[in-house]
């Protein structure tokens, strides 16, 4: 079962139903139905600006390029009136002017806002832009989503702890943050996994992680929602290693071969399947062998790296090339999202560092950059530039107007 939450997004999008069954196309793309079930957590008392106009602003300033809350504002405070109305800030009744909110007042409505529920908002927003998969002829069986999970650390950030926030993200392997947690002081990841995806749709979706992952609870969990995985076996789970490492590969015909010539090295894949019913771990079904032999062009060193890993799916789920392609395509996180929030964005270089700041400035860019893959783009910080050039472009995309 999904792990308990505090937050009220779960429970509202289920009263919402499913957001293609009873919502038009624009309703379902507009950003504002998903934020509004975000809690304002500021004092009743003399709001002026509402919380949803205030995050309306500070997605479109972020898909415009702002890197900072300072950037931010700027980009708030430079929009036109026509722009001020679409986000929602209501007019002046004497003057008619949309007054412009200070700085301090983005900074207070992200400092409180309560992470899980912003990132649950978020997450059901770029689930519900993203189209349904085409039925598939009935003998190639069903659509799988893949989906990677895996951790940042945001290291220009503070906690109590004087730690910094560490964020666990489930991304597929399109590039679309489909869900995002803190991982709590004081623990690690590990806690974090089905919470994480307890809000997902996971039957017949295939979640790839690295070995911290390979948790016989995680395996169990995922096998009881549906769910297959494609696991790494390493070290620090011997027993399983062993039993995985010391299968008959040289006996095991090849199952896949590819050779690529990039970033300065040669490197060849090659990956073996073996079908095995007794490993120890819940479900699984098969072992699999990944050998990279690498050639760096530069100084003419070979290296060879050899990788085990597990998966619940049988021979008739899936293909050699399909579980090559997954594994390969779980990296995909570190460059489709975690490079580009450190490149582009610059976040580790980040001055905003305490409290819920830095996670809910990582939830503004997991949605800028989900939301350009979405919509095709592969150049992050040319879309950037091309949504700041005219104050509309971030509106459009998030069908505010």
């Amino acid at each position: 079962m999904p792990a308990r939450t505090s937050s009220p997004i779960p429970s509202a999008l289920e009263q919402l139903g499913s957001p293609t069954d009873s919502l038009t196309s624009s309703d379902v793309a507009d950003l504002r139905r998903f934020l509004i079930l975000v809690t304002d957590p500021r004092d009743a008392r003399g709001l002026r600006y509402p919380a949803v106009a205030l995050l309306c602003a500070a997605v479109s300033a972020v898909l415009a390029g702002a890197r900072s809350l300072i950037a931010i504002s700027e980009w708030i405070t430079g929009a036109p009136q026509y722009a001020l109305g679409v986000l929602g800030f209501a007019a002046d009744p004497l003057t008619g002017l949309r007054p412009v909110p200070h700085a301090a007042t983005v900074r207070r409505l992200l400092q409180h806002v309560d992470g899980d529920a912003l990132d649950a908002a978020i997450g059901a927003f770029l689930q519900a832009r993203t189209p349904p998969p085409a039925e598939p002829e009935a003998e190639k069986g069903p659509v799988r989503r893949v989906i990677a999970v895996d951790g940042k650390v945001v290291r220009g950030s503070r906690t109590k702890t004087a730690t910094a926030i560490q964020l666990l993200t489930a991304m597929d392997h399109h590039g679309v943050v489909l869900a995002k947690r803190q991982v709590a002081s004081k623990s690690n990841e590990i806690p974090a996994f089905a919470p994480l995806l307890g809000g997902l749709d996971l039957q017949n979706a295939v979640v790839t992680a690295d070995a911290l992952h390979t948790q016989h609870d995680h395996g169990a969990y995922l096998i009881g929602r549906g769910a297959h995985y494609v696991a790494v076996v390493k070290k620090n789970h011997p027993g399983l290693y062993a039993q995985v490492r010391k299968l008959p590969w040289r006996d095991i015909p090849l199952g896949h071969r590819t050779r690529d010539h990039a970033h300065h090295r040669d490197e060849i894949r090659r990956l073996k399947v073996a079908a095995f019913s007794h490993l120890d771990y819940p479900g699984a079904r098969q072992a699999i062998k990944v050998v990279r032999w690498r050639r760096d062009l530069s100084t003419g060193k070979p290296t060879i790296e050899r990788v085990y890993l597990i998966t619940s799916l049988s021979v008739f789920d899936a293909t050699c090339t399909e579980l090559a392609t997954w594994i390969r395509g779980h990296w995909g996180i570190e460059n489709l999202l975690h490079h580009v929030r450190d490149r582009t964005f610059r976040e580790d270089d980040s001055k905003v560092r305490t409290g819920t700041l830095p996670r809910a400035m990582a939830s503004l860019r997991n949605l800028a950059i989900s939301v350009f893959r979405q919509d095709g783009q592969t150049n992050i910080a040319a879309a950037l530039r091309h949504t700041g050039r005219d104050y509309l472009r971030p509106l459009r995309t998030l069908r505010l107007t």
